[in-house]
């Protein structure tokens, strides 16, 4: 829907007091020239009626208040347009016809408007089809105007296919729907059809100060930006918050007002709690957290404000300031855009999942503002976390790591007002979205180097280092000689070896069916304990070698097939049918003495 003008010009004059009519009715567009958003369909139509290619039926679909049952009236007063000078179907209407104030009202004789919620049966589009056999009473067609169609029954939707294919000259169909895959694709074959998009912020809100001023309101730009962003390209929601938004101001539209209408926190105080968050300055978020909700905002809206402002911040990075921020104010861009600058993508796309994961906690939660607070935690904790590849490049170049410097930097920071920075002085990267949980789960609690004498728990009582392994397969051994038989089951057979650097202590595996998701940070973890050094397991995404279960299982059945095939062994077997090779224990060789004899 869009560009509405008042309808006073099609309303009979009269002196008395007409009763208020709500922004969302008195503004409803009367023409072609007054939608806006939907140029694509006008142009459409203007050419077919142009060229006299009139289908016989149409359906429009699209979300709540954009404007398709005023659509499927302008539709049918075109159709039916009519003047001393005009006695065809025409888009170009200049002034009301002899029937536009009848049919845009939804009261004229030959235009049928009927809702299909509540009259969905077959008895009721019998009654339809029965109709349309009689000619039009005073105008040119006689028009169906079926709003919801989606809610027919099967049985109506059928009983309608023949009549909707070859209808009477005289009859049009217009549909609208909401839901428009629930309509038969039967149905949709025989329709010309048109979707009417959502209606952007700018042009929203453009459309809005008309109607503001037309209305004598005042109302500020950044009040009518927030207004369209929560109309979610619908006109009719936003007119109608328009409309409370002038009665709440008296004629004053403001940015505050408007927010403490809709519940929505300060940008600018959004911002500020963003950037406590990448600073790793968790008590500043909680403290920010704690000022907003007193303040009316509520939790899950904060971290959804949150989100937002992060994928403003990002817009701007990736396109620009003037694109992607022309959904906000003058202040939010330019919050954005220094916001954007200072951190890296892969940090921004790692602070957008976290986000948008800790909004569906916070909804599900029995304490939303205490999941808030731990979204905003787990944000500040993981500020100045290196990415994985950031590690692999470190490691590969014998570089050692520890965060003995990188938590206080945080801190530092915080106080300073600086965004933290990793070692090359720009902001810390992130890893991408399928690698960000496990570099998480890595790294944050293990992300420092062991002081002598002090375990992976944090006992003080030091523990027996064993040998570091050297392969894949003397890790394995390892874990048999610790005694953890449920580990070296999933490691020979649940597992698939990428990588093994047993220098850089970096390990790659692959996940096979049956192999328990935490087993990295589980071997890692024993692993550091064991050998008192550092150890990063990682999960790739692509398999690598066969499992090693599976390798020697092949190797041990070809072993025992070779040895039924020596002269000896296949005797036995011979004289003694029944008998089985039940297992193959290798020979050790005796110890041999000082002389050399054995």
């Amino acid at each position: 829907m869009a560009k509405k003008k008042s309808d006073s010009a099609m309303t009979d004059a009269g002196g008395a007091a007409k009763p208020y009519v709500v922004l969302a009715r008195k503004y409803r567009p009367q023409s072609f020239e007054d939608l806006i958003g939907q140029e694509a369909m006008v142009t459409t139509l203007r050419n077919a009626f142009a060229s006299g290619r009139i289908a016989q039926a149409y359906m429009l679909t699209g979300v709540r208040g954009v404007g398709k049952t005023t659509t499927a009236r302008i539709i049918a007063r075109a159709l039916n347009y009519e003047t001393d000078t005009v006695s065809a179907p025409t888009c170009d209407m200049d002034g009301p016809g002899r029937h536009c104030i009848e049919i845009m009202e939804s009261r004229h004789p030959d235009v049928v408007e009927m809702d299909a919620a509540s009259n969905t049966g077959v008895d009721n589009i019998r009654e339809l089809i029965e109709s349309a056999r009689y000619k039009p009473l005073v105008a040119r067609f006689k028009v169906f105007i079926i709003d919801e169609v989606h809610m027919l029954s099967k049985g109506a939707f059928n009983a309608l296919l023949k009549t909707l294919e070859e209808p009477p000259e005289h009859v049009k169909f217009i549909f609208a729907t909401t839901e428009i895959r629930k309509v038969p694709v039967t149905v949709l074959s025989r329709c010309q059809r048109f979707d009417l998009r959502r209606v952007d912020v700018p042009e929203l809100a453009e459309h809005f100060r008309k109607i503001a001023a037309n209305e004598n309101a005042n109302a500020s730009e950044d009040a009518l930006t927030l207004i369209s962003r929560a109309a979610g390209g619908s006109v009719r929601d936003g007119l109608s918050l328009l409309d409370q938004a002038i009665a709440m101001g008296q004629g004053e539209v403001t940015t505050e007002s408007v927010r403490a209408m809709l519940g929505l926190a300060d940008r600018g105080r959004i911002f500020d709690l963003l950037e406590h968050v990448f600073r790793g300055d968790a008590k500043a978020a909680l403290a920010g957290l704690d000022a907003l909700h007193h303040d009316g905002a509520e939790p899950g809206q904060v971290i959804s404000d949150l989100a937002e402002a992060v994928h403003a911040a990002t817009r701007c990075k990736t396109v620009g300031t003037e694109a992607g921020g022309e959904a906000l104010s003058a202040e939010e861009k330019r919050r954005a855009e220094a916001l954007g600058t200072r951190l890296s993508m892969p940090l921004l796309a790692r602070a957008w999942q976290m986000l948008l994961k800790g909004w569906e906690e916070t909804g599900r939660a029995p304490n939303p503002r205490a999941a808030a607070e731990m979204v905003l935690i787990r944000l500040a904790h993981t500020a100045d976390l290196p990415s994985p590849d950031e590690l692999i490049r470190a490691l590969g170049g014998g570089e050692a790591l520890s965060t003995g410097g990188a938590r206080p930097a945080a801190r530092e920071n915080a106080d300073t007002g600086n965004l933290p920075l990793n070692r090359a002085g720009a902001a810390p990267l992130a890893s991408s979205a399928s690698d960000e949980d496990t570099a998480a789960d890595d790294f944050a609690d293990e992300d420092y180097e062991w002081e002598s004498g002090e375990t992976a728990e944090g006992e003080d009582a030091p523990q027996v280092q064993l040998p570091n392994p050297r392969s894949f397969a003397e890790l394995v051994a390892l874990v048999g000689e610790r005694r953890d038989a449920k580990l070296k089951v999933h490691l020979e057979d649940h597992v698939s070896l990428v990588k093994f650097d047993a220098n850089a202590g970096s390990i790659d595996l692959f996940l096979l069916p049956g192999a328990p998701p935490q087993i990295a940070n589980e071997l890692r973890e024993k692993l550091i304990a064991w050998t008192q050094r550092r150890w990063v397991v990682m999960l790739s995404k692509e398999a690598g070698e066969r499992a090693i279960g599976e390798v020697r299982r092949e190797r041990e059945a070809a072993e025992l097939e070779a040895l039924k095939s020596h002269p000896a062994v296949k005797a036995v077997l011979d004289e003694f049918p029944d008998a089985k090779i039940a297992e193959v224990r290798p020979l050790i060789a005796p110890a041999k003495d000082e002389t050399g004899t054995g």
